[in-house]
C-alpha cells in the first residue's frame, strides 16, 4: 500500500508541537487526517518521544466505544498523564465523543499536555468548542491529494503530463484510490463506500434529514452545475418541476449540511470595484472529482469546469479566501485573496481560439490594481503576458 507525505500538512504540526494551543484538523473523510496523525506520532518517537508519553485514541475503533462518553474519556485521560513530563494525546474523529467539547476545554487547562484532534464535520468548530475555546486552538484543513501530490505517488513516472491529469480527474484525489492504479472497477466501489459513509453518516444522521433521495438529488444538481452561479431558490424549482415537493428553505438547510461534511464548497460573490462581498448566486465546487464522475458518469465529461473546480480546490489548499469576482458587469473566475491582497485567476480549458482569448482577457483587463492577474488553461503553449495579464499551463501551475 502507497504512503504518501502530506508534507505541507506534517510540516505545520511540526511547528506547531510543544505550544500550548490545541491542533484542530478537518476534512472530508478518508482525506489523510488518521494517516497524518500517525505519521506525526512516530515521528515524536523517533524524535525522542516515549510511546508511553503518547495517549493515541480513534473513536470509531469499536475497542474505544467505552471511551465515547466524556467522564470515562477524562477519567482515562487523567490516570495516564505524566506528572513530569509533556504528554501528547491524539483524538481521532472527536465528534463521535458527547459533550466533547468540555474534555477537551478541561484537558487544555494542563499545560503539560499537547492536544491534537480530527473531525469529519466542521460542526466540530461551532458552538461550544469555539466558545469554551475561542483563541485557543488553530486549524489545519485537510484536504484529499493536491495534482502535485499525486503526480510524486504514481507509480509510473514516464506518463505524459495530461495523462497524469487524465488519471487525476479520474481515479479520485483521496489517498488510498492510488492503490487502485488504473483500475476503473476498483476505484468506482471505492469511492462509492465513501460516498454512501459521508452521505448516510455524517449528513443523514448528524443533521437528520429523512429525506435522503431529495438529499442524493441535491448532491447531483450540485455536482453538475460547479462552476455555475446556482441558488437554493433554483435547486427547489427544478426539483418541483420534475414533481418533488420541497422549498428554499429545505434545500439550504441540505446545502449547509454538505458543507458541514466538507463534500461540497462554496465560493460567494466579491464586488472588486465596490470592495464588498455580495450575497447572490454563489458557485459551488466537488470536494473530489472523481466523486463527480461516481454520480454523473460520462456526462460529467466538462472540462473547463472540471478544471475550475480543482484550481478552486488548490487556491484554498494554499490558504486563499476564495472567491467569485465581479468587475462592473462582468465575472472573474477567482478573486483569491490573503493577508497580502488579491490574486485575479480566470480559468479556462483553452484560448487558442482569439476570439475565446479575448474574452477570458477583457475581465481582468478593466481592473486598474497592481495585483497579479493569471489566466490558465491546458494548452501546452510557452507563459505569455498580455499588459500584466500572465498566461501559463494551468497544470505547470498546479505544480508549483
Amino acid at each position: 500500500m502507497k504512503t504518501i507525505t502530506r508534507t505541507e500538512f506534517f510540516n505545520r504540526l511540526k511547528s506547531y508541537r510543544d505550544k500550548h494551543i490545541i491542533k484542530v484538523i478537518t476534512g472530508v473523510r478518508r482525506c489523510g487526517k488518521s494517516t497524518l496523525l500517525m505519521m506525526f506520532r512516530d515521528w515524536l518517537i523517533e524524535s525522542g518521544v516515549s510511546p508511553s508519553q503518547i495517549i493515541f485514541i480513534n473513536f470509531e475503533d469499536y475497542d474505544n466505544y467505552d471511551l465515547l462518553t466524556p467522564k470515562k474519556l477524562y477519567e482515562y485521560i487523567k490516570e495516564r498523564i505524566s506528572a513530569d513530563k509533556k504528554t501528547y494525546i491524539f483524538f481521532d474523529e472527536i465528534q463521535n465523543v458527547q459533550d466533547f467539547q468540555r474534555v477537551v476545554d478541561s484537558l487544555f487547562l494542563n499545560e503539560n499536555l499537547d492536544l491534537y484532534i480530527t473531525g469529519s464535520n466542521a460542526y466540530l468548530l461551532s458552538g461550544e468548542l469555539a466558545t469554551l475555546l475561542s483563541g485557543r486552538y488553530i486549524t489545519i484543513e485537510m484536504l484529499p491529494l493536491s495534482f502535485k501530490e499525486f503526480c510524486s505517488a504514481m507509480p509510473d513516472t514516464n506518463l505524459s503530463l495530461s495523462e497524469k491529469y487524465r488519471r487525476y480527474i479520474e481515479q479520485s484525489s483521496f489517498p488510498y484510490a492510488i492503490n487502485f492504479g488504473n483500475d476503473k472497477k476498483e476505484t468506482l466501489d471505492y469511492l462509492n463506500g465513501i460516498y454512501s459513509t459521508i452521505v448516510l453518516k455524517d449528513v443523514i444522521t448528524r443533521h437528520k434529514i429523512s429525506d435522503s433521495k431529495m438529499l442524493d438529488s441535491v448532491i447531483r444538481f450540485i455536482f453538475d452545475s460547479i462552476g455555475s452561479p446556482i441558488s437554493s431558490k433554483k435547486i427547489a424549482d427544478t426539483m418541483v418541476s420534475s414533481g418533488r415537493r420541497t422549498d428554499s428553505k429545505t434545500i439550504e438547510k441540505y446545502i449547509s449540511a454538505l458543507q458541514d461534511c466538507f463534500i461540497v464548497y462554496e465560493a460567494k460573490r466579491y464586488d472588486v470595484k465596490g470592495k464588498q462581498y455580495l450575497k447572490l448566486l454563489e458557485k459551488y465546487y466537488a470536494v473530489d472529482v472523481g466523486l463527480r464522475f461516481l454520480l454523473l458518469g460520462q456526462k460529467a465529461n466538462d472540462i473547463g469546469h472540471i478544471l475550475e473546480n480543482i484550481i478552486y480546490l488548490e487556491l484554498v489548499r494554499r490558504g486563499y479566501r476564495v472567491y467569485v469576482g465581479k468587475a462592473d458587469n462582468m465575472e472573474i473566475d477567482f478573486v483569491a485573496q490573503n493577508e497580502i491582497g488579491n490574486t485575479y485567476i480566470q480559468v479556462a480549458a483553452s484560448v487558442r481560439d482569439e476570439s475565446t482569448l479575448k474574452r477570458e482577457l477583457r475581465p481582468l483587463q478593466i481592473l486598474k490594481d497592481s495585483y497579479p492577474k493569471l489566466l490558465l488553461t491546458l494548452d501546452d503553449d510557452p507563459i505569455s503576458d498580455y499588459g500584466g495579464i500572465k498566461r501559463m499551463n494551468a497544470l505547470e501551475w498546479l505544480l508549483g
